[in-house]
């Protein structure tokens, strides 16, 4: 059995980020990671992660990687590869899970657990996430040379997408038979030069050719879709977290510090905030560091 002062659950950016912070204030620390990293289909695409300082334009495997060798060289910092599950409080407070076969205790815990992206059911678009089909523009936008960019609507959300995207390019938003804009957002794709073609997507094929059902071809630099998230571990729930309801999906409640509903359970990163960013989700992981240690001196 594993007794450790700290647990952080979730070995991506923002779990690295909150681990850091603790093994620098020198305290026992142990990071659980399943290897789901959300964006590592930009990795199997050959991509690369944009926006985030100091490392633009480099692999986002690699920045994990390296963050991961840098926290490593810290003493008080254990590291286990698998996924957590079965997570409970004992009476005395404490919390504990297991990984395989290994039992993991601790006194305060940090979840980074990420999410997972329910993508919209188009033939040939998952195969292309991540390498020529996004959800982010600020992070793969201006690699689409100002181009025809498309947005493949999932929900009504997508007149996010539709009206920012102009920046980045010449903008379609693909109704794909999934809401009907109002007229007030009509008139802003409008303004903003955004073009709504209202025929249903048969596929995706090519780099981001839009096969629609009425026999058209749209070829697209790149696609944008905004998909559904879940949360990709039970344990905030079985650990009575509450949790947000959001447009796109449930995240975890949590405050300024990223401190969650229940005393001592933190949250960051994508599982704790409604959009999803690498540099936003190493900031979310430094408060929680910091929260989490703090809350040892109260």
């Amino acid at each position: 059995m594993v007794n450790t002062e700290f647990a952080v659950i979730g070995g991506s950016y923002a779990g690295l980020s909150a681990a850091l912070q603790l093994a620098r204030a020198r305290r026992d620390v142990t990071v659980v990671d399943a290897g789901l990293r959300r964006n590592r289909f930009v990795d199997e695409a050959g991509g690369a992660s944009h926006g985030f300082l100091s490392r633009d334009g480099m692999a986002p495997g690699g920045i994990a990687a390296e963050a991961r060798r840098q926290l490593l060289r810290y003493s008080t910092v254990r590291w286990l590869d698998g996924l957590a599950e079965d997570a409970s409080q004992r009476e005395d407070g404490r919390f504990g899970f297991r990984v395989g076969e290994e039992r993991v205790e601790a006194a305060r815990l940090v979840l980074a657990t990420g999410v997972r992206d329910e993508l919209p059911p188009v033939s040939g678009l998952a195969e292309r996430w991540g390498r020529s089909i996004f959800h982010c523009p600020y992070c793969h936008g201006y690699e689409l040379e100002a181009g025809p960019i498309g947005i493949i609507a999932a929900s009504e959300m997508a007149h996010h997408h539709a009206v920012m995207l102009s920046d980045w390019g010449t903008p379609t938003l693909f109704l794909n038979e999934t809401y009907l804009p109002s007229d007030d957002e009509l008139a802003a794709f409008a303004r903003r030069g955004t073009q709504v073609e209202a025929a249903r997507i048969v596929r995706i094929e090519g780099v981001a050719d839009v096969i629609l059902a009425d026999g058209r071809t749209l070829p697209m630099n790149g696609l944008f879709t905004q998909p559904r998230t879940h949360i990709a571990s039970p344990i905030a729930v079985q650990l009575g977290c509450k949790v947000t309801q959001g447009p796109m999906g449930a995240f975890i409640q949590v405050d300024a510090m990223q401190q969650t509903s229940v005393s001592n359970v933190f949250a960051c990163g994508d599982a704790a905030r409604g959009a999803g960013n690498l540099a936003m989700a190493v900031a979310d992981g430094a408060m929680a560091g910091v929260a989490a240690h703090r809350s040892t001196m109260l």
